[in-house]
């Protein structure tokens, strides 16, 4: 198989945000990094802004006292893009809802999940709890019930309840119109 040529990009390679995040990440000042690296403030200053490209051997100190990989500064960053509506339907439970999930997949660290729900549409008949630290619902329209162990909270348009992901609860529609709400899940429910 005959392997395609490939042509240089002459499109420089923006490193500077990264290395300057991974600076602030560990609260970290230009001259603590310049004084453990060897280089100057300005010219750590300018590498930062892509005023300058480092050389390999500098690169390699700089990542070393920051605690990164130099093959994270010039990765690509997972993306993922959910257009409205286009998420994949799951079903979590429930009568009279239909869910999408909206962020990938693949993803662990958070879960979101918007929910259409049915006029007087409801979760599980008994409390369920959620695999997942934090559970948070916000009520992008509409009206909705959730009732918690000890609590149950009305919630309306633009209201947001954040409680521990494990707490047994359930919700329930009790109008004659429908509800939309985001599930937020932090981290993502274990499947």
């Amino acid at each position: 198989m005959k392997a395609l040529p490939v042509e240089p990009s002459n499109i420089p390679v923006a490193i500077g945000s990264r290395i300057r995040a991974a600076r602030q990440s560990q609260r970290l000042t230009i001259e603590q990094v310049a004084d453990a690296t060897g280089l100057t403030k300005g010219f750590l200053s300018r590498v930062e802004r892509d005023l300058t490209s480092p050389s390999v051997a500098s690169l390699v100190t700089l990542c070393q006292v920051l605690s990164i990989s130099i093959g994270d500064l010039f990765a690509a960053p997972e993306t993922h893009l959910t257009k409205r509506n286009d998420g994949p339907r799951i079903s979590l439970g429930g009568e009279g809802i239909v869910e999408r999930l909206l962020t990938a997949r693949s993803e662990r660290r958070i879960q979101i999940i918007q929910a259409v729900i049915e006029p007087h549409g409801r979760g599980e008949a008994e409390l369920y709890a959620v695999d997942c630290d934090v559970d948070v619902l916000h009520v992008i329209k509409g009206r909705i019930r959730l009732i918690l162990t000890n609590e149950e909270y009305e919630l309306s348009t633009g209201d947001t309840v954040t409680f521990p992901g494990r707490e047994p609860h359930t919700w329930v529609n009790p109008t004659d119109e429908s509800v939309e709400v985001l599930w937020v899940l932090v981290p993502a429910a274990s499947r």
